[in-house]
């Protein structure tokens, strides 16, 4: 039989999330928001699919290797992808050189994101701690987009929200009886509420309420659809605070 052919769309639901909602809060913080973020946008989110496949291309390399077809059928997306994520991109680090510093100091993350998908650790705890730091970093960059400074602690905010979302939703599902991610877990956002609220103290509601989460929904068997939904309605609190406070 053929190789089933794979998605364009990345399959990794929780990323979107994380990949638009401090883009979405820098570009609502910045003093001018413009059509120069839709370009943005779309060079972001394309590039986050052609290197999603691009990783994957060198995970199965190695885990499929009697079956290259299985990996080749991830080289087209990553290209095409990437092709588009140029033409979306190109333009805007013409007319802001600065994008390209930007983009160099998010490199780091993504070469070791891929060392993780070139061994098969995707999994690991780590890989979706060091993904978090670009993600959240998209706020400085479409804030200064818009005519802004670097607002630090709105980004530092969801650099604490989206760490978090990472050892929870473990402990919701693949460590689901872990006693000690479930420790870990709690202890951190127990933190993360004190440091938020050193940031502003209204963001310790919502970071209470993420706290409350995380010690009172594992272990209730929530189905993945209804563990994704808890996230969204945490992550769409989070842009709406960002938004209030700063």
């Amino acid at each position: 039989m053929p190789p089933k052919k794979a998605s364009w769309i990345p399959d990794q639901h929780g990323a979107w999330a994380m990949l638009t909602v401090p883009f979405l809060a820098g570009t609502f913080l910045a003093p001018r928001p413009c059509r120069q973020h839709a370009l943005l946008l779309a060079a972001w989110l394309l590039g986050y699919a052609a290197v999603f496949h691009a990783q994957q291309w060198l995970r199965l390399r190695r885990v499929a290797a009697r079956r290259p077809a299985v990996a080749r059928r991830r080289v087209r997306p990553a290209l095409v992808l990437g092709a588009a994520t140029a033409l979306a991109g190109i333009p805007l680090a013409a007319l802001h050189p600065w994008l390209l510093l930007a983009g160099a100091a998010a490199a780091p993350f993504v070469v070791v994101n891929s060392w993780f998908a070139r061994n098969n650790r995707e999994r690991a705890l780590a890989n979706g701690l060091v993904a978090v730091v670009p993600a959240c970093g998209m706020l400085l960059v479409a804030a200064r987009l818009g005519g802004g400074g670097l607002p630090w602690a709105p980004a530092a905010a969801c650099l604490l929200y989206f760490a978090g979302t990472v050892p929870y939703v473990k402990t919701m599902i693949r460590e689901r009886n872990s006693r000690t991610y479930y420790r870990g877990s709690v202890t951190y956002h127990a933190a993360a509420t004190l440091l938020a609220a050193c940031l502003s103290p209204w963001l310790a509601l919502p970071f209470a309420a993420y706290l409350t989460r995380a010690i009172v929904l594992p272990g209730r068997g929530l189905k993945v659809a209804a563990v994704g939904a808890v996230e969204i309605a945490g992550s769409a609190a989070l842009l709406a605070s960002l938004l209030l406070v700063f």
